[in-house]
């Protein structure tokens, strides 16, 4: 079960990389990067993982995925760069888009090391005080302080001089909000994980006893 944690992880933050690329627009002043809609079930993944598996699987599952976005971003540079075929006429476009890529990459690198690595401390330190009970508690304290540093570090790098404060500081609000009213509405997603997870490794130690 963690291999498949560890892969959905890191297979939905790359995909986040990729999508932030695009805003898309809730109302007038409701706009979001496309990454959103993805990156908010990595912060699920994480708990499940601290919960069930420990403190230090969950920081390694962090630094995997870590590792990961820097190789993206080398080989996003590296294509970017690599000479066009003759009859390649969307070089221009390719270069737009995964420029814009690159950026958000270096955006998400920053914010998710910080974040993530919060969201684990936050996570296990209510879980030393709590014990067992108040899965929910830890959950969502962790996620929602977390993904509010997430939000403005990634805003802040992805977006600064591309467009007005006020868009700026309307994108971190909304996002926040947005991932504010997932972070609550996960928790049972967090709870069947974890259950599945628990199930998973004791019917691992058990084939190995």
């Amino acid at each position: 079960m963690l291999l498949y944690l560890n892969g959905a992880f890191v297979g939905l933050l790359i995909l986040s990389n990729i999508l932030a690329v695009k805003l898309f627009s809730i109302s007038e002043w409701a706009v979001l990067p496309a990454a959103v809609i993805v990156y908010v079930f990595t912060f699920p993944i994480t708990d499940t993982i601290a919960e069930v598996y420990g403190k230090e699987a969950a920081r390694q599952t962090v630094m995997a995925g870590f590792i990961t976005q820097l190789a993206a971003l080398a080989f996003i540079f590296a294509a970017i760069h690599l000479p066009s075929a003759p009859f390649f006429a969307d070089q221009a476009a390719f270069e737009s888009i995964f420029s814009a890529g690159f950026r958000v990459t270096l955006a998400s690198l920053v914010s998710y090391f910080i974040s993530q690595n919060l969201d684990v401390t936050i996570f296990h330190k209510l879980k030393a005080r709590n014990g067992e009970s108040k899965l929910w508690l830890r959950n969502n304290a962790s996620t929602m302080v977390s993904q509010l540093v997430d939000t403005t570090i990634f805003i802040t790098i992805a977006f600064y001089g591309t467009m007005p404060l006020s868009a700026l500081a309307a994108i971190i609000l909304t996002q926040y909000l947005f991932k504010w009213v997932v972070a609550a509405a996960d928790t049972p997603l967090v709870y069947l994980l974890v259950k599945l997870a628990r199930r998973s490794k004791t019917t691992t130690q058990k084939s190995f006893a």
